[in-house]
This record gives C-alpha cells, structure tokens and sequence, in this order.
C-alpha cells in the first residue's frame, strides 16, 4: 500500500516540500501520496497578502504579517532557489530588492511550473494532529471551510510547515487601556499611509521595528521613535527618527521611557516578535522553543528526535529563507524516502547539542551567518539538491549589513551578482525612497 506524507502548510517552506518531492518523481522515484493542507485561498504563505487582520472570513485567525508596501529587507541573490533562478521566473535580471508581490509571483512560479497543486487542499486547515503507538501512524483531522466539513485521515509521515511568523507575541504597558491612540502588533499593520503627519512609537528594535519605521518614514509620519530593551538598533536615522530606552508607561497621549524623557504620541505599533504557536499539534510532537538559530530536538534541524516520522522545516530564526528550506525539504524526502538513515535517538542528541553549543558562542551577526551558511552547506552535501555558492551568498549577507550601516534609508538601491547565474543584478529603475508604486507591474518597468 502507498505510504502517505501530509504537509501543513504551503508557504515557502511547504511548496519546497512539495517540489523536492516532485523532483524526485521527475527523476523516477517512486514517491508517496503527498496531501498538502492549506488554511488560505492559495499558495505562499506570508507572502500571500491579504487587507483582512484579527479574522478572516471564515472566523480563523490571519496568518498574513505582510503589509502592502512591503520590499525583500535583505538580498534576493541570498535567497534564490538554485533549481529556478529569477531570470528563469521573470525572463531577465532583475533589482535586487523585490517587493512582496515580486517575491509571491515567484515562489509560486516554481511550483506552478512543477505541476504540484492538485497536491494541495486549499482552505482546509489542521485541527487535530497525534500519533498512534500501536498502528505506527498519525492522525490528522482537518476542517474543509468551503464545505464546512471535517474529516480525520492517517498518515504515515507528516512535515510541519506552519511558519512561526504569524502568531504575534503581544506585550503590555501601563496606560495601554487608557491610551487616547491607536495600539496594533506588526502583525497587523497593513498600510503606513494610515500614519502619514503622525507621531508614531515602535516598540522593538528587531527587522519590524526597523522596517515598519522605515515604510512609515518613507509614506510620510511625522515622527518615529523606537523604544529598546537592550539595545539600540544604531542606524543613521533621518532627523525625525529617535532612539529611547524602553517604555515605561503611557498617560494619554504621553509616554514616559526609562531615561526619564517623555514623548507625544498619536500611535503606538508593537514590534515584538511571534511565537511557535501549535496548538493542533498533541502535546508529545509539538515544538516549543523561541526565535533561535538551533532550536532543540530537531535532528538536523529538521527531525523530531522523540519521533522521527514527524519534521518541521523552517523553524529557525533566519538568515538564509528560501534556499534554506529548500536544503531541509531535500533532506526531510530523503530521510522519508529512505536515502538517508537515521541515527540512533541518542546521536541525534548529541548532535543537536553539539549545534546549539556552537550557537550560544556567536557574538555578532556576522558569525551568525556563516553559522546558518555551514548548516545549510551539511543539508545539501547530503542530497541532490543543486549545489551553490553559499560562501559567496554569506560574504552578499554581510555587504547587505554593512550596506544598511551606511545607508539604512538606501540600502534597498544596491545591486548584488547572482550566485546562480553569476550575472550582475541591474539597479532599480526608481530609488526605494521615492518608489511609492510597489506592484509587480511598476517594479519590472525597465525604465
């Protein structure tokens, strides 16, 4: 009988799944039944921005994070997939700072092309997920919403590909319920015109806290100050953007930080991360672990040592993204497939530990890079997954940092070469600052 693999979820992470197993298909294996749940009307995950937040039609909670203006923050060079390049996508180079919806075109692309979405059940997301000790199978129960019907199958395999961007880590302080302006999580920012001639507070000095005050700089806010636990983020800032040591509490439409200073403020956007958040996931396989580079209990970062049936892939904090889950999806059908044995639960262990020990000794984000650089360099020396350059994509990470050091308004006019073609990526026909068009159609102009 044909073994059957379910994968949560169609992001990025879920549509490298479903092209590994294709690939595999197209060079004569023999692979399972593969059904992919979908909780949104279509493929890409974040990257499928919706106008909608809190609920979605069907009262489920919005996965999107994305807001309309939003543009790659890094390098798409350190992101291209090394089976379909953006020139393959789009027919020629392009710049190297696509916006959303550049991005969401090809992600979809690669998989459009692979013939892979009868695979997938769209609007029908996973209620219920366990494992049977005596059968040696999971149970998945799912909720059809266009139908409103819920049915429960068994699988012998199951790949978790929900994202960890998507369920907002929400903070509060003193004053918030009596705050005479607007408080909303990154999560659901949608459009930075609603802040246009407004003093606005960000909350986080992580890539939101920097990216949201950048859009709402760019589309024309008064004010922007951002508010830190640690540390401050440092950048150049224009003349209307300041730093301040953390908040203490809000009265009115004033807020008191810890320096002792005080500010006016007419919103108030809290960008202070997301959570791993399975609560469909029975309490022996799910995941717990905050934003890191080597969470635990992920063989390879990808394994779940207490099961080995079960894998999750994308659940790092992130350098490398779509390559990245490439390399994990390649080893998570390989292992699945049999090509690669696993070790015993105790090497497995061991191994983890030995990456989580390298982990705690980084100190900069330099090194952080070439950390997830080597990772993914192990993942695709074990597949066939094809080879690239990931020194040269490490060494692009780190002249994109020093890019935003100089510039952090500009940093998004900058050109890389691919690592994939080895063409030089053309500028933008248009400054980041003065593109206020972020449509597919105005970002391929050629002039």
């Amino acid at each position: 009988m044909k073994k059957r693999v379910a994968v949560i979820g169609a992001g990025p992470s879920g549509t490298a799944v479903l092209r590994a197993f294709q690939s595999a298909a197209a060079k004569g294996a023999d692979i399972p039944e593969i059904v992919c749940f979908e909780k949104q009307d279509d493929w890409g995950g974040l990257w499928n921005y919706t106008w909608r937040t809190g609920t979605d039609e069907f009262g489920e909670p919005v996965h999107c994070s994305m807001y309309r203006y939003l543009w790659s923050n890094g390098p798409k060079e350190c992101l291209e997939f090394a089976d379909y390049t953006f020139e393959e996508h789009f027919g020629r180079p392009i710049a190297s700072y696509p916006p959303r919806a550049v991005l969401w075109d090809y992600i979809k692309g690669r998989v459009e092309k692979a013939g892979v979405r009868d695979w997938v059940r769209f609007r029908t997301p996973v209620r219920h997920l366990s494992y049977d000790d005596k059968s040696g199978k999971f149970s998945i129960t799912s909720h059809d919403l266009r139908k409103d019907k819920v049915t429960t199958e068994t699988f012998d395999h199951v790949i978790v590909c929900a994202g960890h961007f998507s369920t907002p880590h929400v903070p509060e302080f003193p004053g918030f319920t009596s705050f005479n302006g607007r408080v909303l999580h990154a999560h659901d920012f949608r459009d930075a015109m609603e802040f246009k001639g407004k003093d606005i507070l960000i909350v986080g000095r992580s890539y939101s806290a920097e990216d949201i005050g950048s859009q709402c700089y760019k589309y024309g806010a008064k004010s922007i100050t951002t508010t830190y636990r640690s540390r401050p983020m440092g950048f150049k800032w224009p003349s209307n953007w300041e730093e301040k040591p953390l908040l203490q509490r809000v009265d009115n439409r004033t807020a008191y930080f810890k320096d002792g200073t005080s500010r006016e403020i007419d919103a108030i956007i809290l960008c202070t991360g997301y959570q791993h958040y399975f609560p469909f996931i029975e309490d022996p396989l799910r995941m717990r672990t905050e934003n890191r580079l080597w969470p635990l209990n992920v063989y390879k970062g990808v394994v779940w040592e207490d099961n080995p049936k079960l894998h999750y892939i994308g659940m790092q904090d992130q350098f490398f993204t779509f390559n990245m889950f490439d390399a994990q999806a390649w080893y998570s059908r390989d292992v699945i497939l049999g090509r690669i044995p696993l070790p015993s639960q105790a090497e497995m262990r061991k191994d983890s530990a030995e990456w989580r020990a390298r982990e705690e000794k980084l100190e900069d984000a330099e090194q952080m890079i070439w950390y997830q650089g080597d990772y993914v360099k192990q993942l695709i020396g074990m597949t066939d997954y094809p080879s690239f350059d990931i020194d040269t994509v490490c060494k692009t990470f780190i002249e994109w940092e020093h890019h935003k050091a100089e510039d952090i308004m500009g940093f998004r006019n900058n050109s890389y070469r691919s690592v994939m073609t080895g063409k030089m990526s053309p500028k933008h026909h248009t400054p980041w600052l003065q593109a206020m068009d972020d449509s597919l159609e105005s970002y391929l102009k050629s002039s």
